[in-house]
């Protein structure tokens, strides 16, 4: 196999010449661009992105960093990278506080090399990894119990963000059960997770023709 799993990345920027380096630079990832902000909102519902790299000044006047908590209202653990050579400092930090902000800030003329970086960094820190950090952090802080749903949910959840980093740099298909050894869970627990997760956009179904078998031990 040629392709490996991919993330998709959610590119709004208005410049065609600046699209075209930031997908040169992305091109491992599958790319969905849109020149407006208000157009990213729906763009998140069709397409599912991983992570959204979101330019300020966009096409029809709009600016990205005000519509910041609008597009984590939509997807909240999905990270933003926003760019800008134009926002002063305290519209950086700005776009970098509070619940409904994004992860990184960018300064134009964005280095490729360290976007790049940037991204991977981003998938795979952010995203579903944070959110498991928290509900971990909540489950220890309300003493929640190993056997109850709740702490059942979070498991599968870090179970499948370790997936797909994993298998996001890795062409070969997977090895079922020497993933379940290594989880400590059967076979068909493992078949799940990789359905769940293709069936989300989250790696490419190509990769593992058997996602939409049913299950068999």
């Amino acid at each position: 196999m040629d392709t490996p799993p991919t993330a998709t990345i959610l590119i709004v920027e208005d410049e065609p010449k600046q699209l075209r380096y930031y997908a040169k630079t992305l091109r491992r990832y599958r790319i969905v661009s849109v020149s407006k902000a208000s157009d990213a909102l729906a763009a998140i519902e069709r397409e599912k992105p991983d992570l959204i790299l979101l330019d300020h000044i966009l096409a029809g006047g709009e600016r990205g960093a005000e519509f910041i908590p609008k597009l984590k209202a939509k997807s909240a653990h999905v990270p933003i990278i926003m760019i800008s050579g134009t926002l002063d400092v305290p519209g950086q930090l700005a776009a970098l506080q509070g619940a409904h902000s994004a992860h990184y800030f960018l300064e134009k003329p964005v280095d490729l090399d360290e976007l790049d970086a940037l991204v991977s960094k981003a998938l795979a820190e952010c995203g579903l990894g944070e959110a498991v950090r928290i509900l971990r952090s909540l489950e220890d802080a309300e003493k929640i119990e190993k056997t109850d749903p709740e702490r059942r949910f979070t498991e599968r959840l870090a179970r499948q963000h370790e997936l797909i980093n994993r298998f996001r740099d890795k062409p070969e298909p997977p090895n079922i059960s020497a993933l379940a050894r290594e989880y400590n869970v059967d076979r068909r627990t493992i078949r799940r997770d990789l359905h769940d997760l293709i069936q989300r956009g989250q790696l490419e179904a190509s990769w593992y023709p058997e996602w939409n078998q049913p299950d068999a031990d």
